[in-house]
């Protein structure tokens, strides 16, 4: 895939050995991966550009996806089975949860019913047109449960606009910000992408991840290029993810 002479290469050059942190492909409980064999297809899609090592991360989101520990262990469960059967041994995947900060989030993590990523680092998110109410709150209980923040595409909400303070306000109180490197294109949108570019280029991003849903998500991942400056930028980020899962 390398293009030396081209001002562009493909991202998937440099995604050799990465982790997977955010993503979608337990089967059946969100709206990612709806089958086993859906999952499968993702993780053998994902392999041919050098991903076999994933933390899966459904949503717990009340009255939407009420997912557990429970369905979450039993949905990976059943990808391990399936994966050892088809002789997929290279293949690592752990499962946690993005969580979304709603009504019910405080009451999950009151009660240990929250699915951390290594058993430190709490996936979170907000909806993306308007910001969660008890967002400043429920962090503050993360971080007295001894988890550590980690707010998932910062650079897709809506309500934060290309200049706002508020993102890097958040990383000055100790939140950990986690890019999709799919809005480094314009897959979500123009104005994803520009704040996307903005906030790797002022060093303010953490860590990265697919966030892949399905096989169109995917396939735009696998075709994506990025310019020799964004990769410069992107790839501390890459390794930094890598080091830390």
């Amino acid at each position: 895939m390398f293009h030396f002479f081209s001002k562009k290469t493909f991202l998937a050059d440099f995604l050799g050995g990465f982790i997977d942190i955010h993503n979608h492909i337990l089967p059946g409980i969100d709206d990612g991966a709806k089958t086993v064999a859906d999952s499968v297809a993702l993780i053998k899609g994902f392999s041919e550009i050098g991903v076999q090592k994933f933390i899966a991360t459904p949503h717990i989101m009340d009255n939407y996806y009420p997912n557990n520990s429970d369905t979450i262990t039993n949905a990976l469960s059943s990808l391990t089975k399936e994966l050892s059967q088809q002789g997929m041994t290279q293949i690592t995947i752990a499962a946690a949860a993005e969580h979304m900060i709603d009504a019910n989030f405080e009451v999950i993590l009151e009660n240990n019913q929250v699915m951390p990523i290594k058993n430190r680092y709490m996936l979170i998110e907000m909806s993306y047109l308007q910001p969660s109410i008890n967002f400043d709150q429920a962090v503050q209980k993360i971080t007295e449960h001894r988890y550590f923040p980690i707010l998932a595409h910062p650079e897709r909400y809506a309500f934060f606009p290309i200049n706002s303070p508020k993102l890097k306000s958040y990383k000055n109180n100790g939140i950990a910000l986690q890019l999709n490197l799919l809005s480094l294109s314009e897959y979500y949108g123009i104005e994803v992408q520009k704040k996307a570019h903005k906030l790797l280029s002022e060093g303010l991003l953490d860590f990265a991840g697919s966030d892949v849903h399905n096989q169109k998500q995917l396939n735009c991942l696998k075709e994506m290029r990025i310019t020799n400056k964004t990769a410069k930028l992107l790839m501390p980020i890459i390794e930094k993810t890598k080091s830390h899962f």
